[in-house]
C-alpha cells in the first residue's frame, strides 16, 4: 500500500511542475496557471467525500488501484492533448486532465492513510503517531522529489516525453502491486448508510475546519506565487525553480517524519491537540515577517547600510522557516484525524477530513493566482496570515475526547 503510494505521489509532484512551468513558457498569467489547477482541487473535495464510503463499503484495495489507474490514464491523456488548439480550449483540456488527477491522487492517498488505523492497535497511540508521521513525511518528501524529477524531465525529454516516462512507470507499479494487498483491506462488516458521510464528531468537524485555513494559507503564496515570483522576478530556470521547490517538499518531508521524536514526551491525545495549537501560534508571524523582507522597508534600508539585497535569498530562508513549522502542524493535524477516527471505519473520517484539506487547497490555489497577478506575493502573503489565525481560532475548541473515555 504505502510502495504504490509513494510512486504515486512522484508522478504527483512531477506532474505539477511541468504543467506550471509549460504552460508559464507558452504565456499563461498566474490567474490562468491558478485556473488550472482548480478542478484538481476541487474533485479532491468530492473524491475524499464518497472514496472514504467506498474504502469501507468495498475495501481499501480498490480505491488504491483506482487511483493508480486514473492517474495514468490523466498522463497519457495530457502527452496526447493536441497542439494546434486554441488557448481556451488548451485550459480546458487541461483542467479535465487535472481532474482526473486529482480523484487519483485523493484515491491514493485515503487509502494509505486509513490503512495506518487498520494496521495498528487501537490503544497504541504512540505507534499510530510514528507511522502517520512517517507515512505523511515520507510522501512529502517524494512528492518534493517529484518537483525536481519533474523540471529535469521537462528540460530532458520535453512536454510529452516526460508524461509518456511518468505514465510507463507508474503502470509497472500497477502491475507490480496487484497481487500484494488483501481484498478485505479497511472494509466494515458493518452497513455504513449515506448519513454517516456528514455524521461526524465534534472534535473532526473543527479539526476539517481548521485543516481548510491552514492548507490555503500555504498555497496561497506557494502553488503560483513562488514559483513564477522565481521564474520571472528572479530569473531562474527551469531546473533551478524545480530544484528549489522539491528542496522544500523534500525538507517539509523530512520535519514531518521527525515530529514524533521532536514531540516523543508529548504523544497523549490532550498533549498533541495542545501542539497543535502552540505551533498553528508560531506559525502565524512566519509569512508577515516574510513580506515584511520583501517590502520597500527591508530593501531600503539595507541599501542605506551599504548591504546587497537578494529578495530571492529572503524568500527562501522564510519559506524553509514556514515549512519547518508548517510540516509540525500538518504533521500534528494528520496524527488527530486518524487518532479521532473510528477504528472500524477510518477511511470515513478520514476521507472527510481530507475533503476539508482539498477544499483548502482550492482556495489557496484560486487566490495564489488571483492575488499574486493583480497585487503581488506581497499581499498573497498577507492573506496567508490571516487564514493561519481563522486556522489557530479553530483548533481552540479541540479536545482530548479519547483521552476522557479512556479515563
Amino acid at each position: 500500500m504505502t510502495a504504490s503510494y509513494w510512486g504515486f505521489t512522484i508522478t504527483d509532484g512531477a506532474l505539477r511542475m511541468l504543467v506550471l512551468l509549460h504552460f508559464h513558457t507558452l504565456g499563461y498569467k498566474p490567474l490562468d496557471l491558478a485556473i488550472l489547477f482548480l478542478l484538481y482541487e476541487a474533485m479532491g473535495i468530492i473524491t475524499n467525500l464518497f472514496g472514504g464510503w467506498l474504502g469501507v463499503r468495498f475495501g481499501l484495495r480498490l480505491t488504491l488501484f483506482a487511483g493508480l489507474f486514473i492517474q495514468v490514464v490523466a498522463l497519457l491523456m495530457l502527452s496526447a492533448m493536441p497542439t494546434d488548439i486554441t488557448i481556451s480550449l488548451s485550459v480546458v483540456y487541461v483542467m479535465t486532465s487535472q481532474a482526473l488527477s486529482g480523484v487519483a491522487k485523493d484515491l491514493t492517498k485515503m487509502s494509505s492513510k486509513s490503512a495506518v488505523k487498520v494496521v495498528v492497535a487501537e490503544d497504541d497511540q504512540g505507534t499510530l503517531f510514528k507511522w502517520v508521521s512517517i507515512l505523511t513525511g515520507s510522501k512529502n518528501a517524494l512528492k518534493g522529489a517529484g518537483f525536481f524529477i519533474g523540471g529535469l524531465l521537462l528540460q530532458e525529454f520535453g512536454f510529452q516525453g516526460a508524461l509518456n516516462l511518468m505514465a510507463g512507470g507508474l503502470f509497472v507499479v500497477l502491475l507490480a502491486c496487484t497481487h500484494l494487498l488483501k481484498d478485505d483491506l479497511g472494509k466494515s462488516e458493518k452497513n455504513v448508510t449515506f448519513k454517516e458521510m456528514f455524521s461526524k464528531t465534534r472534535e473532526i468537524n473543527y479539526l476539517s475546519a481548521a485543516r481548510i485555513f491552514l492548507f490555503a494559507s500555504r498555497d496561497v503564496w506557494f502553488v503560483v506565487g513562488v514559483p513564477v515570483f522565481l521564474a520571472s522576478t528572479a530569473g531562474w530556470n527551469y531546473n533551478q525553480v524545480g530544484a528549489s521547490m522539491a528542496s522544500w517538499i523534500i525538507g517539509y518531508g523530512i520535519v514531518q517524519a521527525y515530529v514524533p521524536n521532536l514531540l516523543r514526551h508529548r504523544s497523549s491525545l490532550s498533549h498533541v491537540t495542545f501542539s497543535a495549537k502552540l505551533w498553528c501560534f508560531i506559525l502565524l508571524f512566519i509569512p508577515i515577517l516574510i513580506a515584511l523582507g520583501l517590502s520597500n522597508i527591508v530593501s531600503d534600508w539595507l541599501s542605506g547600510q551599504e548591504i546587497e539585497y537578494n529578495p530571492a535569498l529572503w524568500l527562501m530562508i522564510g519559506l524553509a522557516i514556514f515549512g519547518v513549522v508548517f510540516a509540525v502542524n500538518s504533521t500534528v493535524h494528520s496524527y488527530l484525524i486518524v487518532a479521532y477516527s473510528d477504528a472500524d471505519k477510518p477511511s470515513l473520517s478520514i476521507g472527510f477530513y481530507y475533503m476539508a484539506n482539498a477544499l483548502g487547497r482550492l482556495i489557496g490555489t484560486f487566490l495564489s493566482g488571483f492575488i499574486f497577478q493583480y497585487w503581488g506575493l506581497l499581499a498573497c502573503l498577507i492573506i496567508s496570515s490571516i487564514m493561519v489565525l481563522i486556522a489557530l481560532v479553530l483548533t481552540f475548541p479541540l479536545g482530548n475526547v479519547r483521552d476522557e473515555k479512556a479515563d
